[in-house]
């Protein structure tokens, strides 16, 4: 132990301490901080928080769905089988309910090693806000009807 470590405190985590894989510097505005792998360590973060014994925090909660899962609050809800609202409040206050957490975590867990189901229903309920800026279109070709969906959604 001991040495200098930086305090990781983005998206409001509290107990994230880096013993390496950082550069600070001095800039105009004050310090600035560089990480080695950004990305990598936000997946490990989540990694970690997933895996956790105990409850997930609010804020905890928060990191794993906007860094793990880059999903809105309204996205996950749909996951999980909540509104955005309740969501939010998880995510303001004490964290969800047992069951809705413990389905997040395997939500992320999944998705991050890859698995392909679990990936569809992440990507199908990002979607869904997108979808209603959406136009469906439905063709009949030899008695079987087809949609072609048109985005309108601005690019």
């Amino acid at each position: 132990g001991g040495g200098l470590m930086f305090h990781y405190t983005f998206g409001g985590l509290e107990n994230v301490y880096l013993v390496n894989g950082y550069t600070v510097a001095q800039t105009p505005h004050g310090e600035a901080v560089a990480f080695t792998d950004g990305e990598g360590l936000e997946r490990a973060i989540c990694n970690t928080l997933a895996s956790k014994d105990g409850p997930l925090t609010g804020v905890e909660l928060r990191f794993i769905r906007t860094a793990g899962l880059k999903m809105s609050q309204a996205s996950l809800g749909a996951v999980l089988g909540v509104d955005a609202q309740t969501v939010a409040r998880w995510e303001k206050g004490e964290g969800a309910p047992k069951t809705a957490e413990k389905l997040l975590r395997v939500v992320y867990l999944a998705h991050a090693q890859g698995d392909a189901p679990v990936r569809a229903v992440v990507q199908s309920a990002n979607a869904i806000e997108r979808a209603k800026l959406q136009t469906i279109v439905l063709h009949e070709r030899r008695g079987t009807w087809e949609p072609s969906v048109k985005d309108l959604s601005p690019a």
